[in-house]
């Protein structure tokens, strides 16, 4: 398969600012992107879309290609993930003559996905003949256990799951997965298609990732942890050096 490596990453960040471009273990969460992209055996072009001239170097330096700059009213916090994908590969289709099987997002703060990784998505793609696969992470809770507090601090919609499973011990519900927004391969024909990632649910696919390496940076401890996972061991930075 032709596959399309796209990095979106904007300058700004409520959360944590410039965030794109921390580093852990001497790596930009860009730079952990682009060189697991790199290394993979199906990544036909790697290219990035940002507004920022800072990303746009650390990018590069990492080996992605800049054909574009975003437009402004792509790199504001409104902007849909979707809305910037588009823009992307309305680009690929109308400026250049390549063309490509499946296009493979990627945000890098989830910065530990591995090429080996991309790799078994794409051979999942086409054992499955799936038009979508997500990286997926195991959930440390199952959804029979959560639910809302009302306004007057009950829990009853928790409580009437938990009465349907009455008999059951916690560790007997099935196991239960969520994205983790490490990588989002979608084939090209369905994307143009269907425009969404979330628009087949009969042809989407979840590939199942570690626990340690699906960590989503998101705010300020998710980054300390990140450092922690690699500072520990527990990261084998080799994947992406």
């Amino acid at each position: 398969m032709k596959v399309l490596f796209l990095i979106v990453a904007r300058g700004g960040s409520k959360g944590i600012p410039k965030k794109n471009l921390l580093t852990v273990g001497g790596i930009s969460l860009v730079g952990f992107k682009a060189a697991s992209a790199r290394k993979c055996k199906y990544c036909t072009r790697l290219i990035i879309s940002t507004d920022s001239e800072e990303i746009q170097e650390d990018a590069r330096r990492y080996g992605a290609e800049v054909l574009f700059t975003r437009p402004a009213e792509l790199a504001n916090d409104t902007a849909s993930t979707e809305q910037v994908m588009w823009h992307a590969v309305d680009f690929m289709n109308t400026q250049t003559s390549d063309r490509y099987d499946a296009l493979m997002l990627l945000e890098p703060s989830s910065p530990f996905a591995t090429h080996q990784d991309y790799e078994r998505a794409v051979e999942m793609m086409e054992a499955t003949q799936a038009n979508v696969v997500l990286g997926m992470r195991e959930v440390a809770i199952n959804s029979v256990f959560q639910g809302p507090i009302d306004a007057e601090m009950r829990v009853s919609e928790i409580v009437r799951n938990i009465m349907r499973i009455t008999g059951l011990r916690r560790q007997d519900v099935p196991q239960e997965y969520t994205m983790n927004g490490a990588l989002y391969l979608m084939r090209w024909a369905a994307l143009a298609q269907h425009r969404s990632r979330y628009d087949d649910p009969d042809h989407t696919y979840g590939l199942p990732m570690k626990r340690e390496y699906s960590l989503e940076i998101d705010e300020v401890l998710d980054y300390d942890y990140a450092q922690f996972l690699v500072n520990s061991g527990r990261i084998d930075l080799a994947y992406w050096k």
